[in-house]
């Protein structure tokens, strides 16, 4: 059963044999080949299980054929690419990590952000030891390979996840990849700035290529789970916290709340209309409100104990939200002996995107996020001045 490619991956291939079915022929066949120097086959049976071994090898989900959808990595730098791949990447999967695989990766590096080569080979290395030498023959998957040139990775891919730290190169990165037709996804941040973020969803409307990007905070169970959450009813406001980076690179400035912000989308949805923010020594403070009339407001935390959370207030309720890699709290109780889920619920969307899935995170939505920042670095050059949200999706639109 061939998987859809959002129209982009190649012609029509053949369905691949059930999954059971290959794994059943495949142990028979090492069985029979390989059974030792006391077992005399004549040459036909000798030819015919080298046959069927050689079939169940290359049918395999394992070996790359051609009816999985094929990603490829631009720029390794970030640790996002070694997290997602571990998932997408996994041995004999029937979930939604079965049917995509990432088969190439094109290392890049940035000539002033701080430690971009040194992260770079260190990932390399991680990547391309990902479920190499296993146990179990059977959970062997083919390893990455490394590519010299932005050709030669669209070339070997279907669909590319760009994980380049300086957000100052998405934009020449993605545009390459989208004028080239191939689905993408982009590791946080979108871009560095608001013009970049604009442009590069310009290109994927007049490409019509489906584009997205998120924070792997979006999807954690303990932050997305609490809509509707039974302890507090439908959500009426929101307070999120987090580290704000007093150092980071300047590549990094504008972004830097990305992953409390997106949490509080997570919770809260869309809507901002009006922003205020100020900042001290200890926190920056940002205030948003939605045209319903609701309020959510973040805290960057510059000094003391990080923690990345919320309290969230709805219509019967108050209520913690959980913590960053664990699900909600029950009754009260944030839940910290659970299975740490981390960067897996970000891989599975990304997974059913590139399987033809729709857009998890809309251009729209992106779009207000970064007109939210863009307000709030306004509003506190204006001493904490509430500042309406500018209108950047219309910008996107191509020109007819």
């Amino acid at each position: 059963m061939r998987l859809q490619c959002h129209g982009k991956c190649c012609s029509d291939q053949p369905a691949e044999f059930p999954a059971e079915l290959r794994l059943i022929i495949l142990q028979q066949a090492i069985y029979l080949f390989f059974r030792g120097p006391e077992f005399s086959m004549s040459l036909w049976q000798t030819v015919f299980h080298a046959s069927i071994l050689t079939i169940a090898i290359f049918s395999s989900p394992q070996s790359g054929i051609a009816d999985d959808f094929r990603i490829g990595i631009l720029g390794i730098d970030n640790y996002g690419s070694v997290a997602y791949t571990e998932f997408l990447n996994r041995p004999r999967d029937e979930g939604d990590f079965a049917g995509v695989q990432v088969v190439a990766a094109w290392p890049v590096v940035s000539p002033d952000y701080p430690d971009s080569e040194k992260l770079q080979e260190q990932w390399k290395q991680q990547l391309l030891n990902l479920h190499q030498n296993p146990k179990d023959p059977l959970d062997t998957v083919p390893p990455i390979e490394i590519v010299n040139s932005l050709d030669e990775l669209l070339a070997k891919c279907d669909g590319v996840m760009i994980f380049s730290l300086d957000g100052r190169m998405h934009l020449a990165q993605a545009t390459a990849v989208l004028k080239a037709g191939k689905p993408l996804f982009i590791g946080r941040p979108l871009a560095a700035s608001v013009e970049d973020a604009v442009r590069i969803f310009r290109v994927a409307a007049e490409t019509k290529t489906p584009c997205w990007s998120s924070s792997q905070h979006r999807y954690n169970a303990g932050f997305s789970g609490m809509r509707n959450h039974p302890d507090v009813g439908q959500v009426i406001g929101c307070d999120v916290y987090g580290g704000w980076s007093v150092d980071v690179p300047e590549a990094d400035r504008f972004t830097r709340p990305l992953h409390s912000i997106e949490t509080l989308y997570a919770i809260m949805g869309r809507g901002v209309v009006s922003v205020s923010s100020t900042g001290t020594e200890t926190a920056e403070s940002i205030t948003a409100v939605w045209g319903d009339g609701r309020v959510g407001t973040y805290r960057g935390i510059k000094s003391g104990a990080v923690k990345y959370s919320a309290t969230v207030f709805g219509t019967t309720g108050v209520s913690v939200a959980g913590i960053y890699g664990h699900g909600v709290p029950v009754r009260g109780i944030v839940p910290t002996d659970d299975r740490y889920v981390g960067y897996e619920g970000l891989a599975i969307e990304i997974a059913r995107f590139f399987k033809g899935g729709p857009l998890p995170v809309s251009p729209e939505e992106t779009l207000e996020i970064f007109a939210l920042l863009q307000a709030a670095e306004l509003s506190r050059a204006k001493q904490g001045a509430m500042v309406r949200l500018p209108e950047l999706g219309s910008q996107v639109t191509p020109d007819r």
